[in-house]
Parts: C-alpha cells; sequence; structure tokens
C-alpha cells in the first residue's frame, strides 16, 4: 500500500487540485494503518470497521468518508494498472455513510461589522482583504488565494477563475469588491492578487490568523467557508432568485444552491404579505 500510494500521488499531482489534502490523510491516517499490507491482504470488514472506529474516536464522518474515497480510488487505479493483488477493490459496493453535517452558519450585520474590526486589527495585513472578497463574490477559499491579476477585468467588473470545481467561470464584482481590489497593495511584478508578503506564492493556509480574527469578533464557531454562505445568503435576501445565485457561486445546479439559499424571516414575511395582495381580495371576517 506504501509503495502504491506514492504512484498515486505522482498521479495525482497532475490530475487534481486538492491533491495536498489527499497526501496528508495518506500520511497521517491511511499508511499507518494499511501502508505495510500487500493489496491482496485489504479485507472489507477490517476497513470499514476502522472507518467506523474513527467516527466513534471523534472524526467528522465527512472526513472519514474522504478517506474512504481515496482508498477506493487508489484501489481502482491499482486495477487499471495492473498492479499485483489488486484483482479485487475491497471498498466496492461500500456505500459512504450519510455525514448528516450540513452546518449552516449565516452573518447577520452586526456580525459581519464586528468581523471587519477583527480582520482589520489582524496582524496578517492581507486577511482583510481575503474575508471582504470571500463575502463580496462567494468564491471559495482557495480560488481566491490562487487568483491572478491578469484575470481581474477592474474596468468590466469581471474576475475569471479559469479552474474552478465546475470548469471556468466569470465572477460579477460589484462595486464594494472593485474598491477592496484596488485597496490590495501590490508587491512588484508578483501575479498573485492576495500574496503572502513573506513569500509572494499563494498562502497554503491563514488558519492562525483567521482563529484569532473570529475569536475577537466572538465568533468562534464560524467557519471560512461560512462566509460563502452569507455571500449566498445576502444575495438572496436581496432578492436575487436561486438561478442568479446559482451563476454566482459557480454551482451547475440550483439544487446545490438551496443550502446555501437562507432567508431573513423578514423578506418571507413581505413575500407572503405580496402575495396575498395579488388578487386584491381581503378574506379576514373584520375588514367586510
Amino acid at each position: 500500500m506504501a509503495e502504491l500510494a506514492e504512484r498515486y500521488l505522482a498521479y495525482v499531482r497532475t490530475t487534481k487540485r486538492s491533491h495536498d489534502i489527499d497526501e496528508r490523510y495518506l500520511r497521517l491516517h491511511l499508511l499507518p494503518r494499511f501502508g505495510a499490507l500487500h493489496l491482496d491482504q485489504l479485507r472489507q470488514e477490517e476497513i470499514v470497521d476502522w472507518l467506523n472506529g474513527k467516527v466513534k474516536a471523534g472524526y467528522a464522518q465527512a472526513t472519514v468518508n474522504r478517506w474512504q474515497v481515496i482508498l477506493g480510488h487508489m484501489m481502482r487505479l491499482a486495477k487499471l494498472w495492473k498492479v499485483p493483488g489488486a484483482e479485487t477493490n475491497p471498498l466496492e459496493g461500500v456505500k459512504q455513510k450519510d455525514p448528516q453535517n450540513r452546518k449552516e452558519r449565516f452573518l447577520n450585520a452586526a456580525e459581519t461589522r464586528r468581523l471587519k474590526r477583527a480582520v482589520d486589527d489582524s496582524p496578517n495585513p492581507m486577511l482583510k482583504y481575503i474575508v471582504a472578497l470571500l463575502l463580496l463574490t462567494g468564491c471559495r477559499k482557495r480560488e481566491l488565494l490562487d487568483a491572478k491579476w491578469e484575470d481581474v477585468n477592474l474596468d468590466r467588473k469581471t474576475w475569471l477563475i479559469p479552474m474552478s470545481k465546475t470548469g471556468k467561470r466569470h465572477v460579477p464584482l460589484s462595486d464594494e469588491a472593485i474598491a477592496v481590489l484596488r485597496a490590495i497593495p501590490r508587491f512588484g511584478t508578483c501575479a498573485y492578487v492576495l500574496p503572502n508578503p513573506k513569500t509572494l506564492k499563494p498562502f497554503r493556509s491563514f488558519y492562525n490568523s483567521w482563529d484569532s480574527a473570529r475569536r475577537a469578533a466572538h465568533l468562534p464557531d464560524v467557519r471560512v467557508h461560512d462566509l460563502r454562505h452569507s455571500a449566498a445568503s445576502n444575495l438572496v435576501n436581496a432578492g436575487q432568485s436561486l438561478y442568479v445565485v446559482a451563476k454566482v457561486l459557480g454551482h451547475s445546479q440550483t439544487r446545490t444552491t438551496e443550502r446555501y439559499a437562507h432567508l431573513d424571516a423578514g423578506v418571507l414575511l413581505n413575500a407572503v404579505n405580496a402575495a396575498a395582495q395579488v388578487t386584491g381580495t381581503t378574506w379576514s371576517s373584520d375588514s367586510k
């Protein structure tokens, strides 16, 4: 398995953007347990028991599912490559368990203001721009961290993401987003919009500065991905349709967008009140 992992990682580095996550999961979790085994020594029951045990130990089901996906993908490739011992995939037919962790967290106006003050005070000078653009564009974290100036057109107010989960797409830039982009310091000929000032390369992580800022804002439960949730929620609460929100977020279907489309109670009340007035008929008995 350890030898197969080396070949697998060499392959996914050329085909998968999240190959660094695969490498970490293999190194920290999968290989310590299965690395010394020959491929034909892998047993479905043992793997499933190990995965279930990790959930009981406190790991998120979604994370454990990712380990299952990596292991299954490795075995499928091994069979394709005709690696001895890979004739049977022990995970074939094993369904992933429902993570049941569709946590919905949206920032309200007061929380957004607190977060802004906190990121403005962060020792990481780029954090305030990162957080602002995640909220204003609804893009994914990695899409923003890898963004290059050559793909940003301030005059046309568009940002081209050449490679996303759904392929190439154009993100519309609001006037507020344009203002943030214009305020970002430039670092000579550095191609990246939001580089780490120390390396002039994209941040691999900004978790420490983010964690300090969210705690300073009394928002310890807010994740970076919740900024994307909040961007979608803001669009819907501004009256935009799920179709429009899906286009902005880069979803291929509105069904995916629905989990982000949290509606404020006031918006819902306005909607039903407007619907009740369409026919001009009053139904209450005290208004004859």
